[in-house]
Order: structure tokens, then sequence, then C-alpha cells
């Protein structure tokens, strides 16, 4: 898209957790125009920072193709790189580098010379890790000091999985899982922890791209050297995909996934949207909604099919505190624009999942995020089962749950396979195993909040009332006066006046809480006034002293406005958290406070809001107001297989006319013949079967390819160039 602002402009300058800098440049063309990018961007953030959203358009019906997925998983971010194609989103920018769009069945280069061959590289190791991530860098880290020989291969070009997008804090144990610490921190702990390890060896940049039935498995390093391992085991720790949805305008650039999102904003600190909307109320949407305010986006809406978001109510309470509005029991109708997002349409779904008519709402947005759950990437772990490897699989690649289980996973099938390999390792203790089943655990039961009547000296307050798995603000607590009993899932109290201890005024936990939760209230200056200490992850320069601020309650209902008193940063000192790589120790000897980019807003409010008050309100209220008149979507543009522009209207014939066999959906209409192997669409024609009333178990499912990731043929054949 044409936008006339300097490349520069879609860059993110300024972050509350990450650091945002100029760094080194340099010149590419798009198109035959030369722009500027930072090094070691990826394609696809390089054009997006040069506010680039269309990366071509497809052959079979010219519609506009942009980035979707940003995982490597799909090709609709494909481009012309120096004369090859590239998934944009997984090659770095070069200087001077020539890219084009995709206008066209792209052209082979010309080849002069009859390439010449050699032979294809084969190793063994004990151990194969595929994924480097929460599960796979813990597995490898039990293993290497088990002294197991073990090979991590991971597709990123940075270790740590998902990881390495989370600027949130982690709920769960703090001394199971690094509770209280920030998912970039994490995957530097784990990472520099297997570096430590002599037997554990890495490679970025690395596919998995087949399993064989003679039990060795295809890696391509750096998408130009194949490799054959032949592993004794094997652990798949290749996380997960995320799923799509069908409505019209689901392809339009724009419309795209959480972790495409993240990636852009918190990976490559490129400003993704100006206006988002997000489909999806689970952890992953409500968490990306709190990134995007973060980064200076505005988030004009949150949709959930259920009448209550599925995700856990204090990432819901966060978006909704800062000004966002989640429509429960709605969804997506369509996507509107011509060649991008220009608005998104929705409505009220009646028991029968239907859209209502005369419930539509259209809303100015230019970026719809899509957050509606993750499918298992397992296609390896099945296919070594079918050839008889030993084989295991840890993370999301085993069970859809929280980064903070997927550690606790890959730590014990570190173990278990560090046993079958004949180590001398104590058996999984049955405290791992219980600790996994708690970390996996969905919320539970949800309570009215408690306002205690107690008006004088200084105390915690606890916003959070749902069950779920997080101790870090009983670990901080200097005097031990926060618990939540036996069990991590209970919701914290303050026990000061029942243990005889007087709260120190810390805010310790003020600062730690991964769901901005805590609040601490201090009568002891002005029992009419009190002091409220807020948690506040925007830039330092977004709330100053003396500013006068709207305060809300944990719903999002505004109580008023106070004046800041003083804005103070936030640090963490407990034994609990291991120092991120580059921090040092003090002389002293004695671990130093933990920056943690959580600031504490003083506020001084009216007694009568001041043990209410859960947070401040970040975002305009005008910026969520529907458009006058909801924009209906005439195209019927409705398409399942992205790769092959196959659409439902197709498939629902195929369906009505009695086929019940995928691979016969597939010979007719393409669907699932495209470049990502039918990632993406085999979930959705069997949504469509549902949505025909057809058993699930009449259908005969899709047949694998033998690569599960694509490679070019010249690497496969061991081509000297």
């Amino acid at each position: 898209m044409e936008t006339g602002l300097h490349p520069d402009d879609f860059h993110i300058r300024e972050h509350p957790i990450l650091t945002a800098s100029d760094g080194e440049t340099l010149e590419f063309f798009w198109s035959g125009e030369e722009l500027t990018a930072r090094q070691g961007e990826m394609i696809s953030s390089a054009l997006f920072a040069n506010g680039i959203r269309i990366f071509g358009h497809h052959p079979k019906d010219d519609s506009p193709q942009g980035i979707f997925c940003a995982n490597g998983q799909c090709s609709q971010c494909m481009v012309i790189a120096d004369g090859y194609p590239v998934k944009s989103c997984m090659e770095i920018i070069q200087p001077g580098m020539r890219v084009e769009p995709v206008e066209s069945l792209p052209a082979l280069p010309a080849v002069e010379d009859a390439p010449s061959f050699h032979d294809t590289e084969e190793m063994e190791v004990e151990c194969l890790i595929i994924g480097g991530g929460p599960a796979g860098l813990s597995a490898a880290i039990e293993l290497g000091r088990a002294g197991v020989e073990t090979l991590v291969v991971d597709d990123k070009h940075k270790l740590g999985g998902k990881l390495v997008l989370q600027t949130h804090k982690f709920f769960g144990s703090m001394a199971d899982c690094y509770a209280g610490m920030r998912g970039i921190e994490i995957g530097e702990v784990l990472e520099e922890e297997a570096a430590r390890l002599d037997t554990v060896t890495c490679w970025i940049n690395t596919n998995a791209v087949a399993v064989f039935s003679d039990r060795k498995v295809g890696l391509v390093r750096d998408g130009r050297h194949y490799v054959l391992v032949q592993p004794k085991t094997m652990l798949v720790a290749a996380g997960a995909r995320e799923k799509s949805l069908i409505f019209r305008g689901n392809t339009l650039p724009g419309v795209y996934g959480a972790g495409a999102f993240q990636t852009l904003v918190n990976r490559d600190l490129v400003r993704a949207a100006e206006k988002l909307f997000i489909v999806g109320g689970g952890n992953v949407g409500l968490i990306a909604g709190y990134h995007a305010l973060q980064a200076g986006i505005q988030v004009v809406g949150l949709v959930e099919a259920l009448p209550k978001c599925g995700g856990y109510k204090v990432h819901k309470d966060k978006l909704v505190r800062f000004g966002v509005p989640i429509y429960t029991s709605h969804t997506i109708v369509s996507a509107n624009g011509d060649e991008t997002v220009e608005s998104v349409t929705i409505a009220g779904i009646g028991p029968d999942w239907k859209a209502i008519p005369g419930t539509e709402q259209s809303f100015e947005c230019d970026t719809v995020l899509i957050a509606v759950g993750l499918d298992p990437v397992d296609e390896f772990y099945h296919k070594a089962v079918d050839f008889g490897m030993e084989v295991f699989a840890a993370g999301d690649a085993r069970e859809i749950a929280e980064a903070s289980a997927a550690m606790f996973s890959g730590k014990i099938k570190g173990r278990e396979i560090a046993r079958t390999l004949g180590r001398d390792v104590e058996e999984t203790p049955d405290d791992w195993l219980a600790t996994e089943q708690v970390l996996k655990s969905k919320p539970g039961m949800t309570y009215d909040e408690e306002i205690p009547e107690k008006e004088e000296g200084i105390f915690p307050l606890f916003h959070c009332s749902e069950e779920i798995p997080c101790n870090p603000c009983i670990s901080v607590c200097p005097i031990h006066a926060v618990t939540v009993g036996d069990d991590i899932r209970n919701t914290p109290r303050f026990i000061g006046d029942e243990i005889g201890e007087t709260c120190t005024g810390c805010a310790q936990c003020v600062t730690i809480c991964p769901g901005l939760a805590v609040t601490m209230v201090d009568y002891r200056k002005d029992p009419e006034n009190p002091i409220v200490t807020i948690a506040h992850e925007f830039t330092k320069e977004s709330v100053k002293k003396g500013d006068l601020v709207t305060v809300l309650d944990t719903v999002g209902a505004v109580l008023g406005t106070c004046v800041v008193e003083k804005v103070r940063p936030g640090a963490i000192a407990v034994p609990g958290l291991p120092d991120v790589p580059g921090d040092e120790e003090p002389e002293s000897g004695k671990k130093k406070p933990k920056k943690s980019n959580t600031f504490k807003i003083l506020v001084k409010a009216p007694r009568e809001i001041a043990k209410q008050i859960a947070g401040l309100q970040v975002q305009e209220e005008n910026v969520t107001e529907p458009m006058d008149l909801y924009v209906e979507r005439l195209t019927d543009d409705t398409i399942v297989c992205r790769c092959e522009r196959v659409s439902a209207g197709e498939i629902r014939e195929m369906i009505r006319a009695g086929s019940r066999d995928i691979n016969e959906i597939k010979v007719a209409t393409r669907s699932g013949m495209g470049a990502c192997g039918s990632k993406t669409c085999s979930g959705l024609i069997m949504q469509l079967f549902a949505e025909e009333g057809i058993d699930l178990e009449e259908i005969t499912g899709n047949v694998d390819r033998p690569f599960f990731v694509e490679i070019p043929i010249g690497v496969f054949c061991g081509t000297e160039e």
C-alpha cells in the first residue's frame, strides 16, 4: 500500500519492555525502488516497516497476498528475492537484495550448466529434539545433565520458540517455571543453561522436513544444506500452529494470526497495525491485545463466540480496564476492504451459533487478529511412531497448554528419555507429574471480589478472583504474609493481621504480579485520601507526577480521576528469580534487585474508591466506537484453502454431492495441494463437514505428504550450488 510515510515511521521507537534501537541499517530494493531496512530483519518485517502490506497477487484470481502466519507454516508471504521464491517471514534481508512481489507463477532461473552433486551428510545422535522452545530446551537441559548426546534443531534464527515473543510476566510457580519473569527472559535463561552443557548441540535455522522408514530424519540447515540424522531416540517439541476461521474476506492482507502479530511487534519491533480488532478470547488473543496497547497500537475491540472468555480473567480484566470492549456471544461476519482490511463487521450469535440478523456492527480497523486456538505440530511424532522409532512428544506437540506447562513437560520427558538410554538417573518424581497437571489446569472457580473493611495502615489488595496456577506474590513477600494455601490455584490472601506481621509497603507483590492484579493502599498519612499503588507496564513518559488520571475498578468501570503523586520504577529481589544473561552480581555478593520494567504509579484517591481501584485507563473511548452504518461485504470470497484459493462453496458442493473423502475433494478442487501442505485447510474442511451435519467418523482423512515442510529439490538432491 502507498503510505507516503518515511520508511522508519513503522518501526517502534519506544516500548515499555523491549529496547528499541535504530541499529545498523542497509538498503534493499522492492519492485526496483530503494528502501531501508534494519540489519537482521526478515524480509517481511522490512516490508512492513516500509508500509508495504501486499506482497503480490494470487495467479488464480488475482487476490492480494500478504503475511499470515509469520512462522514458516504457510506461503502467503512469498516473494521473489534475488530471483528465487522464498518465504519472506523466514528469510533475512541482505544488503542490496532485490525483492519483487509474486504477481504470477514464479519463473525458474535459467541454468546454463548441468549441476554437480555431493553426497548427503549423515550423522548419528543419541537424542534428536525437534523444536528449541520451552519444552525442547527444558528437555535438552535434563538430558545434558545426564550426559546424553543431544541435538536440538529449530527453524528460527533464535532459540526460545514462542518465548521470544512473550514480553508479559509468566503465571505458574516461581520455583518450577520462573513465574514472575517475562517469556523473553526465560528464553534467554534456558538458552544459556543449555549452552553450558557439553553434550548438547543446538542448530538454529534448521528445518526438520521428513521422517523416513529407515528411521532417519531429514534436516535442512540454513535453507541450503541437507543432512540425514539417525537418532536413537527422538523428542518432538515443535509447538503448535494457529487455527484459522472461515468468513468473508478472511484472506485479505491485514487478517493474520496472533503469532504473526507478536512476531512483527515483539520480535522485530515493527508497528504492525494502527487499529486492531481481535477475534478470540483465549489467553493468546487477550495477551496479544495487551501487547498491542504496549506498542502504541489502538485495540478497537475483541469478539468471543462463547458467553465467557476462555483465557485467564486477569488478562481479560486488564484489557477491559485499559478501555478495550469485549463482545462475548459474538462472532466476526466479515473483514472488509478491496486490497487490505479497512473495517470489520461483527454480530451477536444465537443458540444455533449463527449470526443474529439486526445485531451487526462495523468498526474501522486495518488489522484483524485471529486467535481461535492452536493445533499441535505433531506430524513428526505420528510418522516416527508408524516407522517404529523410539519417539516422545512434549509441550504443545503433545498437549496444548501454557508455556509454563511446556517447560515442565519437557523436563519430565528429558528424564524419561535419559532412563530409556540407560543413564543412571532417578525415576520421574511423583511431585513432578503432579506439578505438570497443575500447570496444565484450566481456570477454575471465579469468586466475587472481596474488599476488606480495614482502612488503616498499609496493605495489599488482590483483584484476582479466579482459580489459576500462580504464586509469585507469595514468593516475594518478605514477611510471608501472602498465602494461597496448599494449592497454587487458590486465590491469594493477605494474612498479616492473622500472623502478627505488618506490611512493609515494599510493593513487590504489586510489581511481580503477572496479571497486574495487585494494588497497595496506604492510609498512614491521610486516611481520608490514602495513597494507592498501581502496577503500570507502559512507557515511563506515559504517566508523570502531577498528571490527572482516570482510575477504574477490576471490570473497567470508571471510578473517577486522581492525581499522580509519584512514579517509581519496579524491582524484584528474591532468590527464586534467576538473573537474565548479562546481569551481574554486585561486589557484596548479595542478589541485586532485578529490574522489572513495571512502574509503580502512586495516586492519591478519595477513601470511598481507594480499595476498588485496580488500574488506569489507557485508551480513550472514541477509539472503540462503531461506525455509523455496518459495512456489508458483498463479495462472497470465503476461502478455505488459502494456497489454491478454494472457496467454502466449492467444498460444500462436493460434500452435498456425497463426497466423504478429503483426498477426493483435493483431486477435484486442489484444496490441500498448496505450499503449506494442508496445514491450514484440513481442519477447516472438517469443520465444513460438521456444519453440513456429516458424522466425522465417516470421513477419510488427508494423506500426508512425505515431506512436512517444502524443500528445494536441489537441496534435497545435494547440488553444489
